[in-house]
């Protein structure tokens, strides 16, 4: 999903934030699961939560926060997972 979907999808639906919020969570377990999957092969993941806070419930939080840091950095036809992808690894950084 495109952001200009997603505004979409949260202006013109009745649930549409619940949505937005759900497909956020969704794309955020994924792309830890992915991290995971990496560091479990021997891989370096992208990022590292090790021992940190990162809840469902933080998925919100973590696109808005990317998206006004770096406006600049993204196009409306971009995807929601790229926006998420980089709020993680720029907030979960690997130390090791």
């Amino acid at each position: 999903m495109s952001i200009r979907e997603m505004r979409t999808l949260e202006a013109n639906e009745k649930d549409g934030k619940l949505y937005a919020n759900y497909y956020l969570v969704g794309v955020m377990e994924g792309l830890r699961e992915a991290s995971d999957a990496a560091q479990r092969a021997g891989q370096k993941p992208p990022f590292c939560v090790e021992g940190r806070k990162l809840e469902p419930t933080m998925a919100r939080s973590l696109y808005q926060t990317e998206l006004s840091r770096n406006a600049d950095s993204y196009e409306a036809d971009m995807p929601v997972q790229l926006v998420l992808s980089s709020a993680l690894r720029n907030s979960y950084r690997c130390t090791h």
